[in-house]
């Protein structure tokens, strides 16, 4: 994720759903400043972007809602100095809109209707990125599992080696930054301490944990050509999954992902997967890679 040097930081959305006649989008008007713009809101002490962004979609929209692809920051000056606001897209997934004191009212529009009425032209151009990636038809959070134990220290199998202390503490963090993306399904390769970095959000969220042995680094490096057979397969299924891998396997799968999908961005030979980070991967009808958005710590900052 981009740096976040600013005097003020805030994060927002555009929220969207699927209507009856196609996306609609949903705007808020704010009383005080009698405009038209995206829930958006200031950071809490201690909070970080994507948290930040999804509690204030539900304070000043009443939604629920999961985080998709990162549509980039807008910035401009405040009293209080300069001031950042990164934007996501965000599905709606349920809530009733409430009027108050910061906003109160709420619309659900069609995209050209929404470009009309947004009271400023940064915030059209959030809009504009959007239409570009288009709403997910899928996602992959794709994740490098937690630190482990010391390899030189471990006397039994490798793939047996559990997570560390700090790894287990990254897996509860994951736990909160995956289950923002609304997980529908979690697959693991078939190590000890990938299953476990994994585990916090299956138990959390009642999911199952799939095995899948090509996404580990032996069934990768046997076949690799199986392994991205299998892993644009999971693409191909609506909503989001979670896979958790090694550091020998998600360089190289992002990278040829990016490169055949000709995405900006992504230097295809300098790929990081730090452990406990995420890659969310979101991808378009036809299983092409749209966006790659790079979470390198489990807390989302």
């Amino acid at each position: 994720m981009e740096p976040t040097a600013a005097d003020v930081l805030a994060a927002g959305a555009v929220l969207w759903r699927a209507g009856t006649h196609g996306v609609e989008i949903a705007l808020v008007h704010r009383p005080k400043y009698d405009d038209w713009s995206f829930p958006k809101g200031k950071l809490d002490s201690g909070e970080t972007m994507p948290f930040a962004a999804v509690r204030e979609i539900a304070e000043e929209t009443g939604q629920a809602s999961r985080l998709g692809p990162l549509l980039g920051d807008v910035r401009y000056s405040v009293p209080e100095g300069g001031k950042l606001v990164r934007y996501w897209a965000a599905e709606a997934r349920r809530g009733e809109f409430t009027p108050g004191a910061e906003t109160d009212e709420l619309r659900w529009l069609d995209p050209p209707s929404a470009m009309e009425l947004l009271s400023y032209p940064h915030d059209r151009d959030v809009l504009h990125r959007f239409a570009e990636t288009g709403p997910p038809f899928s996602v992959i959070a794709l994740v490098r599992h937690g630190k482990a134990g010391s390899r030189s220290q471990w006397d039994g199998d490798d793939a047996l080696r559990p997570l560390s202390g700090s790894g287990r503490e990254q897996a509860l963090q994951l736990d909160g930054l995956l289950g923002l993306f609304g997980p529908d399904r979690v697959v693991s390769a078939p190590l000890v301490r990938c299953r476990d970095t994994v585990v916090p959000l299956a138990d959390r969220l009642s999911l199952p944990i799939g095995e899948e042995p090509l996404l580990g680094e032996s069934g990768y490096r046997a076949d690799p050509a199986a392994a991205l057979a299998r892993f644009r397969a999971l693409a191909a299924a609506p909503g989001v999954t979670v896979v958790c891998s090694q550091g020998g396997v998600i360089p190289e799968l992002v990278g040829t992902l990016a490169t055949s999908a000709g995405l900006p961005g992504v230097d295809p030979g300098d790929v990081p997967a730090k452990k406990g980070s995420t890659w969310l991967l979101t991808f378009g009808p036809d299983a092409t890679l749209r966006a790659a958005d790079y979470y390198v710590h489990p807390t989302g900052s």
